[in-house]
This record gives structure tokens, sequence and C-alpha cells, in this order.
């Protein structure tokens, strides 16, 4: 059965639909720029392949600990390891950068799937440790983010940031570690569902294929090491169809690898398993049996016809009707990071300049932090699952939201329409009068908020809603006449710092509120 191919209107509540859910939030250039398009060149230019960005800089010299191998300003990834203070300062400058990446996006797909394949194949830098490890890891994710899903299986088998995570390095003939072994069965291709029937003899099979795999830490790679290596048979059970990968002697046993590839991704249950990741990461946390009829089989035989390419089914999924559906439009709860990058995206909040690195990359920690703060990590997802709120069922993301976390998230946007963040004089805050300046209508308090509500949510308001949030640029005055008289007269005499102020209290009053509403939180 072939999914249902979308072709309704798609106009501006689509297009912000499908970026909100690709992006980390939506800047309105980001809009205008594809207002008109077609949905299928849309997809096509979220998914086109981009160049990877430059690596993390030397921004962590202080008087306390400096980099005897890596000069101010200069790339580490390829460096000495120097010692565990330097190693540490690098894995906090390789999130900082990581989080840049995020906030200085193109108009991509990408960076949402380093965040969906970071999650999916779950490290943490804290047992991880060696932040070139670190580094080269989310390298591979993000150069191989839309490319073929067995290869990057594959790589990721052997990445040296895995094989410390998960003890690969330290499995041996004589004492096989099971623990990439199950979770390459339970959580990376099969999943734990119904018709996943690997068994645990399939695990301690797994095992022993993959050892021999070692750390190369002055070549920041990983090596084979045939002594260690059980080059024995290895039976799998009926569910791999009894198959049995016979064993391969000296350097040959390193292609063990890719026999046991070729078993795994010869059962369509993978395919069936990945699709229902992507589908609750960016369509719903709930999957019918419907869904899984006409949305995920489908989706599963497109990744399966075509050798296990990713792009072809994320464009399936972006261009079916299913994706537009009215109940599957504003129906996410928004990640921490989701909410933090997005803000910061949205509102266009200006970040110091990369001369000025050392104050950037803080920036960009500060933000991170705050993601942090409410249940975010990037680079340590609680354990090798990820995220619970992508896979607990049944709430998943609802799991963002609760008593905790969301006084957290309104104070970390009252923070950003109030004083910002300041290190070292330079501050990030949002600038209501330049975001404000941004829309045509400015000074007709009606199209203002329509249009702040069009760009900030993806759900609409009631009038009642509506109309106090007018109140609030009216300062509960009666006629809109109030706020035209006080934008206009703001524009015409910009440095008068009384007219400055009338329309600055009104509008930071009016964007706390709008972001402090349940609908802000969605996505």
């Amino acid at each position: 059965m072939a999914i249902d191919v979308y072709k309704g209107e798609f106009g501006s509540k689509e297009l912000t639909h499908l970026l909100k859910r690709c992006l980390f939030g939506v800047k309105r250039a980001d809009i205008t720029s594809l207002s008109g398009k077609s949905l299928t060149f849309v997809v096509d230019y979220l998914l086109q392949d981009l160049p990877i960005p430059s690596p993390p800089i030397n921004n962590y010299n202080d008087a306390n600990a400096s980099d005897a191998t890596v000069p101010p300003g200069g790339v580490w990834v390829n460096a000495p390891y120097g010692d565990g203070t330097i190693n540490s300062r690098r894995i906090t400058s390789f999130k900082s950068w990581w989080t840049g990446q995020m906030l200085t996006q193109q108009v991509s797909l990408r960076e949402k799937m380093v965040l969906f394949w970071h999650n999916h194949f779950s490290t943490q830098t804290a047992t991880v440790s060696d932040s070139r490890y670190i580094y080269k890891h989310n390298n591979l994710l993000r150069t191989m983010a839309f490319g073929n899903f067995k290869e990057l299986v594959k790589q990721i088998t052997i990445d040296p940031a895995m094989l410390r995570y998960l003890n690969g390095y330290a499995s041996s003939k004589t004492a096989p570690d099971e623990n990439y072994a199950r979770e390459l069965q339970e959580l990376f291709t099969m999943g734990k569902g119904p018709n996943s029937k690997y068994t645990e003899s399939d695990v301690k099979a797994a095992a022993r294929l993959l050892t021999g795999f070692q750390l190369d830490a002055t070549n920041i790679t990983s090596t084979f090491t045939a002594s260690r290596h059980d080059a024995t048979d290895k039976q799998f059970s009926a569910f791999y169809n009894n198959k049995l990968i016979k064993g391969r002697p000296l350097a040959d046993g390193a292609k063990e690898v890719d026999d046991l590839m070729d078993m795994l991704f010869a059962q369509n249950e993978l395919s069936l398993y990945i699709c229902r990741r992507l589908y609750r990461f960016f369509v719903y946390y709930e999957i019918s049996a419907a869904t899984e009829l006409n949305v995920i089989a489908p989706l599963a035989e497109i990744f399966r016809n075509n050798n296990y390419q990713i792009k072809p089914v994320l464009k399936a999924l972006f261009t079916s009707s299913h994706f537009f559906l009215t109940q599957n439009r504003s129906c996410n709860i928004k990640s921490p990071i989701d909410l933090v990058v997005g803000m910061c995206r949205e509102f266009e909040i200006v970040f110091p300049d990369g001369l000025d690195y050392i104050n950037l990359y803080y920036m960009y920690d500060y933000i991170r932090s705050q993601a942090a703060t409410i249940q975010q990590n990037i680079g340590d997802p609680p354990n090798v699952s990820g995220w619970q709120a992508y896979y607990q069922e049944p709430q998943y993301y609802e799991l963002w939201i609760n008593s905790d976390t969301l006084p957290k998230r309104n104070a970390f946007t009252d923070r950003f329409i109030g004083s910002g963040y300041t290190r070292n004089g330079k501050k990030i805050v949002i600038d209501p009068l330049v975001y404000t300046a941004g829309f045509a209508q400015a000074k007709d308090p009606d199209q203002l908020v329509n249009d702040v509500i069009a760009h900030l949510y993806t759900i609409d308001i009631s009038l009642e809603v509506r109309t106090f949030l007018k109140s609030i640029l009216l300062s509960n005055q009666t006629t809109n006449n109030y706020w035209t008289e006080a934008w206009t007269n703001y524009t015409l005499s910009p440095n008068d710092t009384a007219k400055k102020n009338i329309v600055l209290t009104r509008l930071k009053e009016f964007y706390k509120y709008v972001m402090n509403l349940e609908e802000y939180q969605l996505s």
C-alpha cells in the first residue's frame, strides 16, 4: 500500500507547521523565503545536503589551565588528548559548538536529524570521556543524517565513542561483553515490539561476533585485534531464520560485522521500528492500528525498496497527507532544546560575532545549560535509551512538562524578554522593538496580534485571548489609537527615550504573556 500524498492547500499555516517540525524555531525570513513554493520544493530544500561545519575551537584557555597543543581559537578535535582538565574543557567547547550549530542552522532538516540520531544511538559524554571521540561521533551523525541507515549502523558499531560507551573496546573472545550486542538489537535496529522476537542467545552470539575491536587514542579511531576476536561460527535463532554466521580468521574477523548487518537488515521489523521512531519524533507519539497500516508500513516499504536510504522515507513522510492532518498539528510539546533554541531563533537574538569566540561560546553554553535545567542536556541523555519523552509509554513528550519544568520554562522566556543574559559586558536578550518592527503593520494592534500569533504559535487562539493580548498593547485603553499613535511616535523619533519607553513597556508585557501561554509550549 502506498502512502497518500498531500494534495491540499500549502499555504502559510502548512508551511509553518512543516518548518517548525523540521527546524528549531522558525525565523520569519525562513517562512518568507519559501512562501509560494510547492510542498515538494520545500521538502527537497529541507533535505538538501550541506557542507559539514567547521569543528569546535579552543575557547577555554585561562589563567588556571592552558591547552599546550592547541592555540587559542585553534581546532582541537585532532589534537593529542592532553590532560583531564583540558579534556573536560574541550567537552564543554563541543557542547557549546553543537548548540551554536542549532542556533545558526540553515533551512535544513539536518540539525533536527542530528538530535534524532543522538537520541537513537544514545551516548553520554561523561562516560565516553574523550572529547575527540565525542566530536567524531557527532560528526558521524551529522555527515550521515540523511544517508544510508545500514552503513550508519555499521559505522556506529565500530565508532570509538560507542565502543567506549558500551564497553565494546574491552570485549574479547575470553570475555565477550553483551552491552552493545543487546542495545544493537533492542534499541538500535529491532526495538522491543511484540514482533521483535530475537532471543538471549542472539545477544550472546552477536557479542561473540563483535569481539576484537579496540581503541587507538593516538589516531582517534578504532582498530581490530584478531587475537582478541572469537573466530568460531555464530548461530542465531529462528527470528533470524536460523542464520549461521561463519567465523572468519585473522584480520578477516572484522568482516563479520558486515555479515551481522546483512542478517539484521534482512528482517522487516527493522524498517518498521525505525519508521515508528521517526514518526514519533516528527509527527505524534501515538501510533494507532490505522496509522501502522496506512503510514508506518508504507514508509517501511519505501525504506526497504530504497536500500535503507533515509532521505526517501523522510520525503514521503513530510509530503504525506497524514502529516498535514489537523489532529497532527500543534499536538507536540516542545522539547527543551526546541524551546530554548527556537525562542532565540524566532526572536532573532543577536549573539557575539565569531571574532569574539570566547564570549560567543559562553553564550552558546548558557543556552545549552538552560535546556539542561529543564531536562535535556545535549550530549548527556539519561541513559542508553535516550530521553524518556521520546519512548516512555504512555506519556511520551508530555513528560517534558511538570510542576518543576513549566515554571522554569516560563522563567527562561521571562528572563529573555526582560534582562537577558550578560557576560563580560555582552548581552543576549530579546529586542522587542526590533522584532516588532519586522511586521509590516506593527502600528495596527489587531494585525500585530494576528501576525505574532501566526509566527510564534502553530495553533489558533480564542477571540477572548486575542482581545486580552490586544488590551496589553492598548494599556487597557478602549481604542486602537493609543497603540497606533504610540508606535508611530516612536518610529518617527526612535531616540526619544520617553516615546521609546512607552512602547517598550507594552511590548515586554505583551511578549512575556505570549510566551507564558500554553500554546507557546506546542509545536
